[in-house]
């Protein structure tokens, strides 16, 4: 599932394309006929994203989108290209530089129209996202400390931080000792500011980089130039590899329905 600097750069990428111009919203698939017909045409105001959430304000009603397991939005220049398959919705508009502008939608798990009080709904249930300007990382502390579930369950909870997904999880434990099945109330307030830090310097990496990448130039094979894939992470997805710091066996197990990846020794409980 896309994490949430991949909902910000998308966010960013169709401000930049369809912010301020009319937009001509179809649904060739058809299960979204009745949203494209509300948006058609009307002007886009802004696009933002919060966690994992997409949104897009054409005054007065809002197209929220959530990707999910397998949802995609694509885009490009110039003509689309044709509408095969099962294209949810497609936005088609003049572009900043004048010339054609395309994006389209597949898969989402969410794709509807929403009013404002709506949208100020969704959000008011979400936990802070690291990404936000001003986001209080307290918040998420706060319901945390208050909690006995596993610390690993927890940074997968929306309503306590927003954004994070399996790959920020696993690592970021990893990268402050933690093991995954401390209790939430077992995080102090200390140990928590500094992976707050943490989050969100990897988080706005993400952004600039289109990808995460969480090790130090120090732990990979080479510590110049661009990351090799088998170089970006300590622990997600190196189940029965070595650990990079301790070369104990990093091992898996399922939590809160997603594999979730630690090195025993690193992160003893």
């Amino acid at each position: 599932m896309p994490e949430g600097h991949t909902l910000y750069r998308l966010a960013r990428d169709l401000q930049q394309t369809f912010a301020g111009r009319p937009v001509h919203v179809t649904s060739p698939q058809g299960r979204f006929a009745a949203g494209a017909a509300l948006l058609d045409g009307r002007v886009l105001r802004e696009a933002f994203s919060y966690g994992k959430h997409l949104f897009a304000d054409f005054g007065g009603d809002a197209l929220h989108v959530h990707l999910g397991l397998y949802g995609t939005f694509t885009g490009g220049s110039g003509d689309p290209p044709p509408a095969k398959g099962a294209l949810r919705m497609r936005w088609v508009a003049d572009g900043p530089d004048g010339g054609g502008a395309w994006a389209d939608l597949r898969g989402p798990t969410v794709c509807e129209v929403l009013a404002a009080p709506e949208v100020a709904a969704i959000l008011a249930r979400l936990g802070p996202d690291p990404l936000r300007p001003r986001a209080d990382g307290g918040v998420a502390h706060r319901r945390i400390a208050g909690s006995r579930t596993a610390i690993g369950a927890l940074l997968m909870d929306q309503s306590v931080l927003a954004g994070v997904g399996n790959v920020y999880r696993a690592e970021l434990l990893f990268r402050h000792g933690i093991s995954p099945f401390r209790p939430g109330r077992g995080v102090d307030a200390a140990s928590w500011r500094a992976m707050w830090a943490d989050l969100v310097t990897l988080m706005r990496a993400g952004v600039r980089m289109g990808r995460i990448v969480t090790t130090r130039p120090e732990h990979r094979s080479r510590r110049r130039g661009v990351v090799q894939r088998e170089d970006a992470h300590y622990v997600y997805r190196r189940t029965g590899l070595p650990c990079r710091i301790c070369g104990t066996e990093i091992h898996t197990e399922v939590m809160v329905g997603r594999n979730l990846y630690w090195c025993p020794v690193c992160q003893a409980a």
